[in-house]
């Protein structure tokens, strides 16, 4: 990176510190991938996850924190509780079909109702180049990140609530070839097509589907990916540095707000321009 470049300051809502304003006051949202993987627990950055839990409690919801590891779902859920927030756990694979259905009904029955879904799930595995793809790994992929999603709509939308927003966390790289993993692009592009059929059978109830697709965020993930392939780390990014989970966790709550009411099948690109420039 050019040591003149300019680089986006943090705003408060960047750094995570900005006050509530009740944007989401009475709504019940269930966050899918709500804990967060760890790469250096001393100095871990917020996971997209976690951040949008948090903010989602931070702005009037009561949240159900869904992972698939409980303890790190549960240490979302104590720091939403040491911030005055309401929520709950609920330990699910959402790559298991029967776990996705008791989910959704904990969630439900929990919360009192279910009027926001927000999908934060993506794994990547095997060597990269589609020289190197074994199908196994593809497969494995693909169910986490596409089949995975699939079942939380089905089962979501027997659930949710007239008006209710649907959030898909996907990837810049569903746009553009870039990670050299064709499994994880692929599956994060599958996801549009699956977002817009969301959107389809839910309009005739208000319910809304959109995507939320993050370019380099800076999160103990994007640093382990960064560990594996050290190349991540220099590209030329528009603002000058990546994104944070809060900037990202932002995105979805103009999705599941009400300031986006009339918003419906589309995706919010959160990469500084970098696909664009």
């Amino acid at each position: 990176m050019n040591s003149s470049q300019y680089v986006r300051p943090l705003s408060v809502e960047s750094a995570g510190i900005a006050p509530g304003r009740g944007r989401l006051r009475g709504r019940r949202i269930l966050v899918v991938g709500g804990g967060q993987q760890v790469f250096d627990a001393a100095t871990d950055p917020v996971g997209n996850g976690r951040a949008i839990s948090l903010l989602c409690a931070r702005e009037g919801a009561k949240v159900a924190v869904a992972d698939r590891n409980r303890p790190s779902a549960a240490e979302t859920l104590a720091t939403l509780e040491r911030e005055g927030g309401n929520g709950y756990v609920i330990q699910a694979d959402i790559g298991v079909e029967a776990d996705v259905a008791r989910m959704i009904d904990e969630a439900r029955t929990t919360l009192g109702g279910l009027d926001g879904m927000v999908l934060n799930v993506g794994v990547a595995a095997g060597t990269l180049g589609l020289e190197n793809t074994v199908v196994a790994e593809w497969d494995k992929v693909l169910a986490v990140n596409l089949r995975g999603p699939m079942l939380c709509s089905r089962d979501g939308l027997r659930h949710l609530d007239n008006g209710s927003s649907v959030v898909f966390i996907s990837s810049a790289a569903a746009l553009k070839a870039g990670t050299r993993s064709g499994s994880y692009d692929a599956s994060k592009a599958a996801l549009a097509a699956l977002m817009r059929n969301v959107a389809l059978e839910g309009a005739p109830r208000g319910i809304r589907s959109n995507i939320v697709a993050p370019g380099l965020v800076d999160t103990p993930l994007g640093r382990a990916a960064t560990a594996g392939r050290p190349a991540r780390a220099a590209t030329l990014l528009p603002f000058g540095r990546q994104a944070t989970g809060w900037e990202v966790a932002y995105a979805a709550l103009f999705f599941l707000s009400d300031e986006s009411v009339y918003v419906n099948a589309q995706t919010l690109v959160v990469d500084s321009g970098m696909t664009g420039i």
